[in-house]
């Protein structure tokens, strides 16, 4: 799974717990990411370790917050997931062809250069603020559609 696809899933799923306020199980998450259940499970591990979710067991158990949504950052999360990208510029080819050794060396300033900025930007926004804008969002389409998890569109939350 590509960085930038598994950080979105996994801010997808966060707010999801937020917003459902109540234990959500690897099978409900999964649902509503689109994915595997063990997927979800590795996952949130990972993010248990971290210190943002905890597992509660037995009935009613599930996946919740552990931390306020306002103290986690979009990069505290891709750090967490461990998918802190790099742009390492000159990557080693079995021809040695120099012209692609040039392209690398070209490439490598900009790319890292943009890499800083995503990850300055990443640290700006918290979990917090895509939660308000979710919520904007759904207060501007209010009685015009229900968002595709919810219990009114019959799927889990």
């Amino acid at each position: 799974m590509k960085s930038r696809g598994r950080l979105s899933a996994v801010l997808h799923a966060l707010l999801h717990m937020a917003h459902r306020g109540a234990p959500m199980t690897s099978d409900e998450l999964a649902a509503c990411l689109r994915s595997h259940p063990v997927v979800v499970r590795r996952t949130m591990a990972g993010l248990r370790e971290a210190g943002f979710v905890v597992s509660e067991r037995g009935h009613g158990g599930g996946w919740v917050l552990a931390r306020d949504l306002a103290s986690v950052t979009l990069l505290d999360v891709q750090m967490a997931l461990g998918d802190a990208a790099q742009a390492d510029g000159e990557a080693p080819h079995a021809d040695g062809c120099v012209i692609e050794q040039s392209v690398q060396r070209a490439l490598a300033g900009s790319l890292r250069e943009a890499e800083a900025l995503l990850m300055k930007r990443l640290g700006e926004v918290t979990l917090a603020d895509l939660s308000a804008d979710f919520n904007r969002a759904m207060a501007a389409h209010a009685g015009h559609a229900t968002h595709p998890h919810s219990p009114e569109a019959g799927h889990a939350a």
